[in-house]
């Protein structure tokens, strides 16, 4: 039915059941189902309509855009209807899948962000994939992984025109300070090596108020940056798998060192005060940006303190 709706074009729902060859109560079943997932379809004398086309992703155009030298490094490349999540897909799968596969996914009904929260987003209008990166040494070696994923994320995003992206440690992108896309890297394999991360990226495309109004925080998207013309779907997973590639290779060979600066040249916390909330309780104090190994450094009144891992919100001044 979506691809019915896809064009933005209203379609009653009369036409909508005789081409699907079901009956209009079925229609209305199935609209009523898309809008509960966060789809925005208006409905009205002229039928059914979608705020905004839809663009189905095709892995046989991402792989054929992509560099020739990424091509050659790239394992395994999909892109499911619906999953319950790309990162869960990949871990169960894990064992048998090439170093630098990549599973995209047009509905993730289970999509995972940071300490355990959803993370929301209607079918086939936002991106949301995972990547599965073979490591010869074990975790240790791993730490800045999530920082140096923002700057290739950062990176592609500014290739499909949209500048100004900053990075909120440890994982989010955001522009003045609402949250674009964020980042989750899983572990998995001997902690002593060898190991594998599955790193999973969702990237606000188009969102529509309805999800933006569920979320906890303030959000935006490609669309709204982009003053109504965001870029294709299909053209920024291409930029997002040639940045990971590279910038996944990179890490590898160099570990955080190798994007340090580039951090830094995007962080939206430093200098800033912030509240941090962790195991060890919460205390505010200054961003001082992060160390050789990607944690954050704290100003507080009782000296600086460095943080691997918590959730940062920045306080106001």
């Amino acid at each position: 039915m979506l691809v019915l709706l896809a064009s933005g074009q209203a379609v009653t729902g009369p036409e909508l059941a005789s081409k699907l060859g079901v009956s209009r109560a079925a229609v209305w079943k199935q609209i009523e189902t898309w809008r509960k997932a966060g789809l925005d379809i208006a409905s009205g004398p002229q039928g059914y309509r979608l705020a905004g086309p839809l663009e189905p992703l095709d892995v046989e155009r991402i792989g054929a855009a992509l560099p020739s030298h990424v091509r050659r490094r790239l394992g395994t490349l999909e892109n499911h209807w619906r999953l319950d999540s790309t990162s869960s897909e990949l871990a169960r799968r894990a064992a048998g899948l090439p170093d630098l596969s990549f599973v995209f996914a047009d509905w993730q009904q289970a999509g995972r962000g940071r300490r355990g929260r959803q993370w929301l987003s209607p079918p086939a209008v936002n991106l949301q994939f995972s990547c599965l990166k073979r490591f010869a040494g074990g975790y240790a070696g791993l730490s800045g992984l999530s920082l140096a994923t923002g700057v290739a994320a950062a990176r592609a995003l500014e290739d499909c025109g949209t500048p100004g992206i900053a990075l909120k440690w440890p994982n989010d992108l955001v522009h003045d300070d609402a949250k674009l896309g964020g980042i989750l890297v899983e572990l998995g394999g001997e902690f002593m090596g060898p190991c594998h991360a599955i790193i999973g990226i969702g990237i606000n495309v188009h969102l529509p108020e309805g999800v933006r109004a569920a979320l906890d925080r303030p959000c935006t998207d490609l669309a709204r940056l982009c003053g109504g013309d965001a870029p294709s779907r299909n053209a920024l997973a291409t930029a997002l798998v040639a940045r990971l590639v590279e910038a996944l290779e990179a890490f590898d060979a160099s570990g955080f060192a190798a994007f340090a600066q580039a951090w830094m040249a995007r962080d939206a916390l430093v200098e800033r005060r912030i509240r941090v909330e962790g195991a060890h309780g919460t205390f505010d104090g200054i961003a001082a940006g992060v160390d050789a190994r990607g944690a954050l450094r704290v100003h507080t009144d009782g000296g600086m303190r460095v943080i691997d891992s918590a959730e940062v919100t920045v306080r106001p001044e």
